[in-house]
């Protein structure tokens, strides 16, 4: 009773903190490691990302990773690729296997693929002939643990690491959640808090920084100096969901969800999504993203996702699903992500 009084509390705590966050609407694009808010996973993202308290298995590590602990598996693995924006191309890979009574354990890969970049300076505006190639990636560690049947917490530890040219930077970022299902005895219900990225400022250092400068007042003539880049702080965000899933037979069901999100750096966004299950086996899934600031400024992304799952297990004997999501954009062409699962 003790913990379900805690966890109840928190939950209210922060269902009362959340809205009334601070908007820093003038510090958006502004933060390090803006890579850590591009959303991965079909499944989810299909959904608009709402069902954060009703995520399961290896694809709860970066939504919610209370959530690992119930995978219906020993082990799992998922390998996601989202085409973003500017040809930008996201590989995610992700492991996940329970432990028994320890409770469950995942590895996460991001790699961010912004390909080739020509080097410009302010006397060479065309270029200089140098070609950078970016390179991005976090890596995470994840555990996971029932406290009860209704009860999950869980944690990543993730390193984020950004480097071009000759300049680099590195930070740690720490994402806690915490899952109630069966939400005051109603069979089907749940909550879902999860906090993200919060961990260490990110600053830019490098033999990139040292520039050779002629200071009028000094007798050394051309000297080498250091530019001294500014430090900042991590995107974090604070995301609350309410989840029911409905059976609709003896092998399929309708998962209706909705969640609040704040971000420290960027714009709130209110969540809807459904799941709509046919036989275990076709799964058709939406959703839609309410995300305006009070001056009007609006998110590149459209307010609608889709997208669709097959699990091929009934089919081909092979435990292998494979799941798709569409994100139409403003301006650029639409995202498209694709999932293949491997469970054992």
């Amino acid at each position: 009773m003790k913990m379900r009084f805690f966890l109840i509390f928190m939950l209210f705590i922060l269902v009362l903190v959340a809205p009334l966050a601070t908007v820093a609407q003038d510090k958006a694009g502004t933060s390090a490691a803006p890579e850590l808010l591009i959303n991965l996973g079909a499944k989810e993202v299909a959904m608009s990302g709402a069902s954060i308290s009703s995520v399961t298995g290896v694809d709860a590590i970066y939504w919610n990773p209370a959530g690992l602990d119930y995978n219906s598996t020993g082990a799992s693995v998922l390998f996601s690729h989202r085409s973003y924006i500017a040809d930008i191309g996201i590989n995610y890979l992700a492991l996940g296997s329970r432990l028994g009574s320890f409770g469950s354990v995942g590895l996460t890969l991001r790699t961010f693929g912004i390909g080739d970049i020509n080097v410009t300076t302010e006397d060479q505006t065309d270029g200089t002939g140098e070609i950078i190639s970016p390179t991005f990636f976090v890596l995470g560690a994840t555990y996971s643990k029932q406290l009860t049947d209704n009860v999950s917490v869980g944690a990543n530890f993730n390193i984020v690491n950004e480097s071009f040219g000759r300049v680099s930077a590195s930070g740690v970022a720490i994402d806690a959640g915490v899952q109630y299902r069966n939400l005051g005895g109603v069979k089907g219900l749940g909550v879902g808090v999860c906090v993200k990225n919060i961990g260490t400022s990110m600053q830019y250092g490098g033999s990139g920084l040292w520039v050779a400068a002629d200071v009028p007042t000094s007798q050394r003539g051309l000297t080498p100096y250091k530019v001294e880049a500014a430090s900042y702080q991590m995107p974090s965000v604070i995301e609350i969901g309410l989840g029911y899933h409905m059976d609709l037979g003896p092998s399929s069901g309708l998962l209706l969800s909705g969640a609040f999100t704040n971000d420290n750096y960027g714009i709130d966004q209110y969540k809807v999504g459904a799941q709509l299950g046919f036989v275990n086996s076709l799964y058709l899934r939406a959703g839609y993203v309410y995300s305006t600031s009070p001056n009007g400024l609006k998110s590149i992304f459209q307010n609608f996702t889709m997208g669709f799952g097959v699990d091929l297990k009934e089919y081909l004997g092979v435990p292998l699903s494979i799941d798709y999501a569409y994100v139409p954009v403003q301006y650029f062409d639409a995202n498209q992500i694709f999932d293949i699962h491997l469970d054992f």
